[in-house]
């Protein structure tokens, strides 16, 4: 652990009143981390932000949170906290990560944050690439996940890669550092669990040492992506002009680059999403440019369609035939789907039906429309935006019903409610300050 606090203070790149965010859950992992942090914050008079999520899955997180707060306190260290109070349908591990580190980006830019240290070890890296290696992915994905990645306005750092979580567990228990245990860990419900249970142990047996090799591994992922990378920042824009492929000069390439190229438009098209794109996806694109037929299309998750037109591939989405409709909110709007809109003085529903907005905080007036390309929202209890799309997906409705279903907006185009669905982070509760109220029924 002397190697790893001597990395942060001389190579991490940690100056002397730094802001320095790191994410704590209270786990022996965080809490070593937090150990180290708060060294380094005595000899360089840092200013440490600790992070803490409340998953809102067991009953002990309130018990974990108090004592971090009081253990900041203590320690004159900043306490941010959060609680997930709603989960969609997706992975839950994935959106948990996506929920956590829009918290984290939030806290690191509202502070002026340098840098973000998170706690992930060795361990987590082997089974983040064999998890990623049997689902499969691509270069990068294989390689598991970095030291340091530069975000532009920080930097994440995972100090912790080469070690393993039994050697911050010992560590731990050497400094008198106290930790919580979460139980859900040990569940098989989750695949990172079971790769933790039952392949963890069987590599470590063959090699007590294997979570170097694995590093080794993923830095030489890394730095042969990072070149390809490089070569393809040179090449692609011969062949991807205004967003069409042409399929002539893209032939002429290397396959390993014209892979390359396809993920870094998908990558554009799907951010945050593109672990829905698989390689079964990419070679159906790949089929595609390659194919005899001169016209053809390929269909992609979230209504992405690929089309081949003889010598010109574009990316885009599906249309769909449906009656288009803006609607200015009044007292009563009829809508399209046989349901109302109705401005009241008072109504006791706190369902997803009713919505209390304050006129300070959305801009007049509102309108009733259908969904657009792109639109988001933030819904209520969580932090950044979700797309209206996957809300729809989340709730099961249909691809018919998701075309007339109604969307309230105010006049800068923010989403504010979905009825009958989801409520935005403008919505209020009964007890705060409102004088808008609309039902959908």
């Amino acid at each position: 652990m002397e190697e790893i606090y001597e990395y942060l203070l001389k190579e991490s790149g940690i100056r002397y009143r730094d802001v320095v965010a790191v994410g704590v859950s209270g786990g022996p992992d965080s809490m070593a981390l937090l150990d180290l942090l708060i060294r380094l914050k005595e000899e360089l008079d840092l200013i440490v932000i600790v992070c803490h999520v409340n998953h809102n899955v067991r009953e002990e997180s309130k018990i974990e949170e108090e004592y971090l707060r009081e253990f900041c306190r203590e320690k004159g260290l900043q306490f941010e906290f959060m609680k997930i109070t709603n989960y969609g349908d997706d992975n839950f591990h994935n959106e948990a990560r996506t929920i956590r580190y829009n918290f984290f980006d939030r806290v690191c830019k509202e502070n002026n944050a340098k840098f973000l240290m998170t706690a992930h070890h060795g361990d987590d890296l082997i089974e983040t690439i064999l998890m990623r290696i049997v689902r499969g992915s691509t270069l990068k994905g294989y390689s598991g996940f970095s030291k340091s990645i530069d975000r532009g306005d920080y930097v994440i750092l995972r100090p912790l890669i080469s070690v393993t979580k039994e050697n911050l567990a010992d560590y731990c228990k050497k400094q008198h550092i106290k930790y919580f245990i979460d139980k859900s860990n040990s569940k098989d419900t989750y695949t990172r669990n079971r790769y933790r249970k039952y392949v963890l142990p069987f590599l470590k047996s063959e090699d007590a040492n294997v979570h170097e090799k694995f590093l080794k591994f993923s830095e030489t992922l890394i730095e042969c992506n990072s070149y390809i990378d490089r070569e393809v920042s040179h090449i692609i824009n011969r062949v991807l002009v205004d967003g069409v492929l042409y399929i002539g000069k893209f032939l002429e390439l290397d396959h390993l680059i014209q892979v390359k190229i396809i993920y870094n438009i998908l990558e554009k098209i799907y951010g945050d999403d593109l672990f829905i794109v698989t390689n079964t996806h990419v070679k159906l694109i790949m089929d595609l440019v390659n194919g005899d037929r001169a016209q053809a299309v390929v269909h992609l998750p979230n209504n992405v369609k690929v089309i081949k037109t003889y010598d010109k591939l574009t990316f885009g989405y599906e249309e769909e035939e449906y009656d288009v409709y803006e609607i200015e909110i009044g007292d009563v709007v009829n809508l399209p789907n046989g349901m109302n809109i109705v401005t009241t003085s008072l109504d006791e529903d706190t369902s997803n039906y009713v919505t209390r907005l304050s006129s300070k905080e959305v801009l007049l007036p509102l309108y009733v429309r259908t969904r657009r390309n792109g639109d988001k929202m933030c819904v209520k209890g969580m932090d950044g935006h979700k797309k209206v799309n996957d809300i729809f997906i989340d709730c099961k409705i249909s691809s018919k019903d998701r075309s007339v279903w109604p969307v309230v907006c105010d006049a800068n185009n923010n989403v504010v409610w979905i009825p009958g669905l989801k409520k935005s982070k403008f919505d209020k509760e009964k007890s705060q300050e409102y004088d808008i109220i609309l039902k959908y029924y």
